[in-house]
């Protein structure tokens, strides 16, 4: 689907991006997606349009990312993440996202989910024993996944620091 809509903005070098993921856990492994830009794996889902709530966009990235449906258990954390830019139209850029990350499950068959996203980036299921090996940003999932997995309220989460 097109991004025309997405909620971002770019200001000389600077971008900002409303943003929602879904942490699918199943057998104890959560579903990521290895960048194309890096080497590094992302939790899977995109970028909030404009008067879209962020549990509907979850939803609409993940049946576009993995052709399955899934369901929206809890909101698990709001995070504020500032970084520098890597790859594609963000190279280089100051960086500032708010993101809602959702526990996502799915009755579905998830080993029909494809190998690669929509975007032809590929899907991995990564242990969660594992995660703290494994170069996935933003550092807070990796970092953080277990009290974010037996949280029963949302997490606030400030990753990175303010640029100015």
């Amino acid at each position: 689907m097109s991004d025309k809509f997405d909620c971002k903005l770019y200001v000389e070098n600077r971008y900002f991006r409303f943003r929602a993921g879904g942490l699918l856990l199943k057998d104890g492994k959560i579903l990521f997606v290895k960048t194309n830009f890096g080497d590094y794996c992302y939790v899977l889902g995109g970028g909030v349009k404009l008067c879209e709530s962020t549990e509907a966009c979850i939803l609409r990235e993940f049946k576009e990312e993995t052709g399955i449906s899934a369901k929206v258990e809890r909101l698990a954390v709001v995070c504020e993440n500032f970084f520098k830019g890597h790859g594609g139209n963000i190279e280089g850029k100051d960086c500032h996202t708010i993101e809602f990350y959702y526990l996502l499950s799915t009755d579905e068959d998830v080993g029909k989910i494809p190998a690669k996203t929509d975007e032809g980036e590929a899907l991995v299921w990564i242990p969660v024993e594992e995660m703290s090996n494994r170069n996935i940003k933003p550092d807070f999932l990796k970092e953080r996944i277990i009290e974010i997995l037996n949280s029963t309220a949302p997490l606030h989460i400030v990753e990175g620091k303010d640029k100015e």
